[in-house]
């Protein structure tokens, strides 16, 4: 178990901290917490990262512990962000975004499972995935910090970065059908 592996390990384990903070101390305050632990979360992310490829730390297992951290981060912010999305009528509605994030993540995560059994790696994420993520991290930290911005301002920003996010599904895509035909 290296460094890099174990800041994933540390981000998977802020998930339950981050919803806690979100759900259980609904305050003012509390808003400005969650979004430093979701902060945090995204410093360990870019840290691990930097030492595992300054310091040749990449491993197998770092391939999956890493995005599965980034992953359940930013689907328990979005869960989070979208419960709490509720209109002047009662109704949840942004319920399409972390729908919309669980259905590529799923595809996602079956792919990588199968590409791991045919030829025993993962995919390394693709620019535009990263650039995705990075865009995502800006829209929900603006949201953690504005929750009462107006729903469509809310729907304006979420609806690029989904579009943005299933752009970098479509490559991952294809680098998938790349490795699959070499295996």
């Amino acid at each position: 178990m290296n460094i890099p592996n174990i800041l994933s390990l540390f981000r998977i384990a802020l998930v339950p901290v981050f919803c806690a903070v979100y759900f259980l101390a609904p305050s003012e305050v509390s808003r400005f917490w969650a979004l430093g632990i979701y902060l945090l979360a995204q410093v360990t992310d870019l840290l691990d990262g930097i030492l595992a490829r300054r310091l040749n730390l990449i491993t197998r297992l770092g391939r999956v512990l890493d995005p599965l951290g980034d992953k359940l981060m930013s689907f328990a912010v979005i869960i989070c962000i979208s419960v709490s999305a509720v209109d002047a009528s009662g109704r949840h509605f942004l319920w399409w975004v972390p729908v919309a994030y669980f259905i590529k993540d799923a595809f996602m995560g079956i792919g990588a499972l199968v590409l791991y059994k045919k030829v025993s790696d993962v995919p390394p994420s693709n620019m535009v995935g990263k650039v995705s993520t990075v865009v995502f991290y800006v829209v929900f930290a603006v949201l953690l910090l504005f929750p009462d911005i107006p729903d469509i301002a809310k729907t304006l920003m979420l609806v690029p970065s989904i579009l943005l996010m299933f752009v970098a599904f479509a490559l991952y895509i294809l680098n998938f059908r790349k490795l699959t035909k070499k295996g």
